[in-house]
């Protein structure tokens, strides 16, 4: 059973950040529930109050702006995976969207949902990190924008304050000659949380250049989504061989100390590591062609 709590609706940003501000960390917010009624059925959490922003127009919203996208807090998780403008623009998003959860789970979660639980293995934090996604925290006395390389403190833990609201998701263009993947290992093929999930992002000069910038996201191997710092340092300004993704790739499983659990053992997840690594990698570089030979940026 679900423990007792006052429900709020507030029609207006203002109200509701007057409402959070008074309510401080007695109230959570409440979007698509798939993650927060579990947890307080679990007791995890117990709220005295949840605030919904249903009535907010604007953080339902997933618009093009002139250098970039912007992302509304409660926009679902099957939107994001159908949308033409990510597949096209994003595709990292839109991969790691379309096997988040289960048709049920992906017409009812958020994007910010999946954000603010700071799950170790949720599926968008890696792929939003690896476009270097920011995301928009609004409270009664201002608003600020904030890395989601920093936004992550543990898990479940954040640097959001208890009486911000999570907005928006604003990812600004990426360069020509960029291409992206996202790829996870689970038991299942639905309705399964990562063992190891790997986002990857790399940009090119040109098609068949070098490496000018790159961000490899290794998700379920730490407490909370991690650059593999030491893949990505070897890779730039290099020709993106097969032989260098491949010490890429070697390189990822020394940047990450996963737990033994359930799920997996430490030392079989740094294997899929540099499984999914290489692959990602190998996808990314492919993509930046394949844009080239359509005609795309």
């Amino acid at each position: 059973m679900l423990p007792k709590f006052d429900y709020h609706e507030p029609d207006n940003m203002r109200s509701a950040l007057e409402l959070m501000s008074s309510l401080k960390s007695n109230a959570k917010i409440i979007a698509g529930g798939t993650d927060i009624l579990v947890n307080m059925k679990k007791g995890v959490i117990s709220p005295k109050y949840l605030v919904s922003l249903g009535k907010m127009k604007e953080l339902f919203v997933l618009e093009q702006r002139k250098k970039g996208i912007a992302i509304g807090s409660h926009v679902i998780i099957s939107e994001l995976a159908e949308s033409g403008l990510l597949w096209k623009n994003f595709s990292v998003i839109a991969k790691a969207a379309s096997v988040l959860g289960s048709p049920l789970i992906r017409n009812r979660a958020t994007i910010g949902g999946n954000i603010v639980t700071a799950r170790p293995a949720a599926d968008l934090p890696p792929a939003l990190m690896a476009v270097g996604a920011k995301v928009e925290l609004k409270g009664k006395k201002g608003r600020r924008e904030v890395s989601l390389d920093e936004f992550f403190l543990g898990p479940g833990k954040t640097v959001i304050r208890a009486d911000e609201i999570l907005t928006k998701i604003i990812i600004n263009e990426l360069p020509p000659f960029t291409g992206g993947d996202y790829m996870k290992l689970g038991h299942r093929k639905a309705l399964e949380i990562a063992i190891v999930a790997v986002a990857a992002r790399v940009t090119l000069d040109k098609p068949q250049g070098i490496i000018k910038n790159v961000r490899i996201i290794l998700s379920a191997v730490a407490p909370q989504a991690i650059h593999a710092v030491s893949a990505e340092k070897v890779l730039i300004n290099e020709k993106p061989t097969e032989k260098l993704i491949e010490r890429a790739a070697t390189l990822a499983m020394q940047d990450c100390s996963p737990i033994t659990d359930i799920r997996g053992g430490a030392e079989y997840r740094k294997e899929i590591v540099k499984v999914l690594t290489k692959r990602t990698l190998l996808n990314a570089v492919k993509a930046v062609n394949r844009k080239k030979v359509k005609g795309e940026r």
